[in-house]
């Protein structure tokens, strides 16, 4: 199989209400684009496996072709995964129900992907619109805060949407060990360590997301440090000029 333009690589997970308006919107929006959906079923127990199967047999959109792969239940799992099949010029990691609509790849379209490797949909950028209440607002400067003192990162919103130079993303795919939610922050934890500096571009968050209550508790944040703590100590001494040296080779 031959290169394409784009890939969307998009988790699912007790995805069956959300995956289906999402495919939709994605074979609209890629109409013309030479791009493949790669949605990665990751420990489903609500029907998802079985309604992407049906989906993906009735698949009908020239030039936007879908893939439905399964890994163990995990978001990075299923990114891992997803990066490891695509085939894109560029990657987009999103999730089944497009938060941003597609104000991320509107934006990364008008960037060089060989000057700006990685480009993330950020909820922390200063023109961003993601109003989601006071305590949420509290939270994520307080995990801003951990993220820069644990691995001193300058990555405002390390868990946002990501749109990859599709080389980079497969060589840094490889290294990515985190299975769950963290997976994004090892990323950019890795790009940066590399000299390669995520640029930040604003989105909007879509009205399905709003007013969301934050449901974070102690024990989430315990284990985020955890976390934080763990890819410092797997990569924080052996990664500077890994992942770019390793794309350039390809």
């Amino acid at each position: 199989m031959g290169t394409v333009a784009l890939t969307y690589v998009v988790p699912a997970h007790n995805s069956a209400s959300a995956i289906e308006p999402t495919l939709r919107a994605l074979a609209g929006r890629l109409a013309g684009r030479d791009a493949e959906v790669v949605v990665v079923e990751n420990g489903s127990t609500d029907g998802t496996g079985d309604l992407l199967e049906r989906l993906a047999a009735g698949w009908d959109h020239p030039g936007v072709s879908l893939r439905v792969l399964r890994s163990a239940k995990g978001m990075g799992n299923a990114y891992r995964a997803g990066i490891a099949a695509s085939r894109g010029e560029r990657v987009v990691l999103t999730a089944d129900d497009l938060p941003f609509g597609f104000d991320d790849l509107d934006a990364a379209d008008g960037v060089d992907p060989t000057v700006h490797p990685v480009v993330v949909g950020s909820k922390g950028h200063r023109d961003s619109d993601v109003d989601r209440g006071l305590l949420r607002h509290v939270l994520t400067r307080g995990f801003r805060l951990l993220r820069r003192l644990v691995l001193g990162m300058r990555t405002l919103d390390p868990q946002g949407t990501f749109v990859l130079a599709g080389d980079w993303a497969r060589a840094v795919g490889p290294r990515l060990t985190e299975p769950g939610y963290l997976v994004t922050t090892e990323l950019c934890f890795l790009a940066e360590r590399s000299g390669v500096q995520p640029l930040e571009v604003p989105v909007r968050l879509a009205p399905a997301h709003r007013g969301h209550g934050s449901r974070v508790t102690a024990r989430d944040v315990w284990q985020m440090g955890a976390g934080l703590a763990g890819i410092r100590r797997r990569h924080g001494a052996a990664v500077a000029g890994g992942v770019r040296g390793a794309a350039a080779q390809r």
